[in-house]
This record gives structure tokens, sequence and C-alpha cells, in this order.
């Protein structure tokens, strides 16, 4: 059987938008915000109004519009949270793809799919307002998440709405309402929810890493920024 990640990368021929207006592939830049990234020594992490001027900053610097990355990062920002950084948890690598843009964003789908799921996950550091879309597509049912989102995103919605490549979908939300970071979007795809509703881990510990990558692969395999 063909592996999901080979799945994924044959579902789209190239960029696939999931920020609407008019970006293209061209006004996103890559951002590391791994362990290994010296200029976040010199940054207040647990502020999430310093995060964004930190943003702001390096798309200014590169003339880009847009900030993506994050797959599969050792990330040491997540100490801030008691979410991530007990002794139960420990929790610090991120299989999601975030991609950077202002708050209110226009959030729309890569691809057909249906609302699976969603809920606001409020607390401190986590993924605040979240969309689940289930899509089935070439005899194959897979998942897509959304983070961060803005409260009123969630107003108004019904589970198993068809919505189809290209819809409007939802808008960011900023640091009131997100889980207190700067203004990005969390994407992630799963071939399995696992039973979880409205939530899915996007931040995971060593020891459960494997699994995690296989079950989330890439999401740059889709979008293709």
């Amino acid at each position: 059987m063909q592996s999901f990640s080979d799945f994924l990368n044959e579902l789209t021929s190239g960029f696939t938008p999931v920020i609407g207006g008019n970006y293209t592939q061209e006004d996103y830049a890559y951002i590391d915000l791994s362990e290994n990234n010296p200029d976040l020594l010199k940054l207040e992490v647990a502020s999430s109004e310093a995060f964004s001027i930190f943003i702001d900053e390096y798309l200014r610097n590169r003339e880009s519009k847009a900030a993506y990355g994050g797959y599969n990062e050792l990330r040491t920002l997540y100490n801030r949270s008691q979410l991530f950084n007990n002794t139960e948890a420990n929790r610090n690598i991120h299989i999601g793809l975030d991609v950077w843009v202002p708050a209110f964003s226009e959030i729309i789908s890569p691809l057909d799919g249906k609302i699976h799921s969603y809920q606001d996950n409020a607390n401190f550091g986590d993924y605040g307002p979240t969309i689940i879309l289930e899509h089935q597509l070439n005899g194959r049912k897979f998942y897509t998440l959304y983070g961060h989102l803005s409260r009123k995103s969630l107003d108004n919605l019904k589970i198993g709405t068809e919505v189809k490549a290209g819809d409007r979908l939802a808008e960011l939300g900023d640091f009131n309402e997100n889980g207190d970071y700067a203004p990005h979007l969390h994407f992630q795809v799963m071939e399995e929810m696992h039973d979880k509703i409205g939530d899915y881990p996007g931040v995971v510990k060593k020891e459960d890493l494997d699994m995690y990558l296989k079950n989330c692969p890439d999401p740059n395999l889709l979008l293709k920024i």
C-alpha cells in the first residue's frame, strides 16, 4: 500500500494555499524556531507581544509577507507552558506546520472535506479555537487540523458540513484567544484521529515521536509552500 506521505504529496501538483488573500508562494519565507536558532536566545519567548515583533522584523528583513516552518522541530519556547513543560508530558517537538501571518487573516480549506469536529482548547499555550476537517479523497480518509483561530470562527459550525477547496473556513485569532501566541496558523495532517475530538497533539515528546511522525507527515507535502 502506498505510504501516507507519498499519497499526500501526490494529492496536489503545486502550491496549495491555506491562507486567503493575495499570498503567492514567493511571499513566504522559511523560519527556524528550533533550539538551534541563536536569535531566540535574545527573545523573551514568554511574551506573545515580543514574539510578534520578532516575526514582523524577520519578515521585513526578508521582504516577505508570511513565514512558515516548524515540522519535526525541537523547540524550547514551550517551556513557558505547564501544558507541555511538566514531568508527565515533557512535550517539546512540534509536528505541525506553522504559518505566521497577521491576526484575523482568512483561513481557507486546501482540499474538499467536511467538518469533523471543533472546540476551544483554551489552556494557556494550547491551540485555542480549533477546527478539524475530515477528507475522503482518492479512496483514502484522513484529517486536517487548524489551530489558533478566533473564537468567532467556531460560531454556527455544524459537524458534517461540507467544504470545498478554497472555501473560507475560519480566521486567525490574536493572543487574547489563540492560546497566547503571536498570530499564526497551526496546520497539521493526521491519517488517524485516535478517537480524539476537536483536538490532536501538535507537540509531542521524543519517546512518542516515531509514531506521531508516521501518523502526521510533513504538511508541506500537501501545501508545497
